[in-house]
């Protein structure tokens, strides 16, 4: 294969990171708010349907890190049914029956349903990518297909945090069609992005009937010690990325007060990190990646402990915030899958491995829903106004999660420099 045709067969692998990630924000950071704003759902119940949901999420991941490891030829089969399911249950989420109630059963059902598909998704689009052309795909990580994932899927972040924004912000009676819209358009790059990776990408290195066992897929996790040096690192920092993205429209509805411009901010944030991207990607290969990510984690702390200090009508500086935080995610989104690829290796259970991998960021994710709760609980209203509670679990808590995880990644540091 030369160049040109190779360099177009990464692109066909790359493209379902646009839809994988266009849906994945507004069921993290605009869901919440929907209900809760739109709907008159208690903030109290909407949080346990979240974290609910999210524990489900999360207890899963094993399991279909395994069914991946086994399925062998199905895998074909098993990505057109999982898009499917994604899409028909991401367009459900914006059509709520009537009733408190009736709308938390079905955004707990419907959640699951997502969750389901996403993960499935997810876990065999990083196998896949970890298994192509054997070894020299890792010693290339940062290139080729997985540079090619990271692009489109920062695209997809860009659209997503645009349009369901907007849509927030804009006339509430319009707010359902408009996300059904946004969802049939989601659904067409998502069914042909999963048609153009089956048929257009190169192929994926396994076996026809792998014979991959939970015991022996488990077992090789285990004992992989560089692996599990970096699952504490992993999982703080992506407690202190989650954290901020429940609750960034509550922050800028209600310590900012300026929410006309909350697809503005989103938008900076996600340029921020689609620009930031290549520098990492450079630095990473000057310095080694976990250090580079470190680097990232710095940069995000600052930026956190500036936005504790603001108050309404702070536009300005919350701009400057939210490119050096975009800025920092940057590295959250290319660093840790280098670092992660290198210790798993030549192993045959990749989808179980990264079913863990994925595991942590649902678990960060259920965990984080249980701020709203724990607001409610510490007399934050929403739409009542600035709240020291809100600003303490937005930026302070955070930061002294990045800290941690600094911390924690030190060994894998002092193995960049070997």
């Amino acid at each position: 294969m030369n160049g040109s045709a190779r360099n177009f067969s990464y692109l066909a692998y790359g493209l379902l990171g646009l839809p994988l990630a266009m849906a994945a924000l507004p069921v993290y950071v605009h869901v919440p708010a929907y209900y809760s704003l739109h709907l008159d759902v208690s903030l109290a119940q909407l949080g346990w349907v979240l974290f609910a949901a999210r524990l489900i999420d999360t207890a899963q991941d094993p399991v279909l890190g395994l069914l991946i490891d086994r399925s062998g030829r199905r895998m074909n089969n098993w990505f057109i049914v999982a898009a499917g399911i994604f899409a028909a249950a991401f367009a459900c989420l914006w059509l709520p029956p009537k009733g408190a109630i009736a709308s938390l059963a079905w955004l707990g059902v419907t959640l699951v349903l997502v969750y389901a598909a996403h993960s499935f998704l997810s876990i065999a689009y990083l196998a896949w990518g970890a298994s192509l052309d054997g070894a020299a795909a890792r010693a290339q990580v940062l290139l080729g297909p997985a540079a090619a994932r990271e692009a489109a899927g920062l695209v997809g972040i860009l659209i997503a945090s645009a349009i369901p924004a907007m849509a927030m912000s804009g006339d509430p009676e319009h707010l359902s069609n408009t996300m059904v819209w946004y969802s049939l358009g989601f659904a067409g790059l998502l069914l042909a992005a999963v048609l153009v990776l089956l048929c257009r990408a190169p192929a994926w290195q396994r076996s026809p009937h792998s014979q991959t066992r939970w015991l022996a897929a488990f077992g090789a996790v285990r004992t992989n010690q560089r692996f599990l040096r970096l699952l504490p690192a992993y999982l703080l920092n992506a407690l202190s990325v989650s954290l901020p993205a429940t609750l960034v429209l509550f922050y800028i509805r209600d310590q900012l007060q300026e929410q006309e411009h909350a697809a503005a901010f989103l938008l900076a944030y996600f340029t921020a990190a689609v620009c930031g991207l290549p520098g990492w990607v450079r630095l990473a290969k000057h310095i080694g990646p976990a250090t580079a990510w470190r680097c990232g984690m710095h940069v995000a702390v600052g930026a956190f402990c500036a936005a504790a200090l603001l108050d309404a009508g702070d536009v300005l500086p919350y701009f400057l915030i939210c490119v050096a935080a975009g800025m920092a995610l940057g590295a959250d989104l290319a660093l840790p899958p280098v670092l992660f690829a290198h210790a798993i290796g030549d192993s045959p259970a990749k989808g179980t491995y990264y079913s863990i991998y994925t595991m942590l960021g649902k678990l960060a994710a259920a965990c984080c829903g249980l701020a709203l709760p724990l607001l409610a609980m510490l007399a934050y209203r929403p739409g009542a106004g600035a709240s020291t509670a809100l600003v303490a679990m937005y930026a302070g808590l955070p930061c002294l999660l990045k800290i941690a995880a600094m911390y924690s990644l030190r060994r894998s540091c002092e193995e960049d420099r070997v």
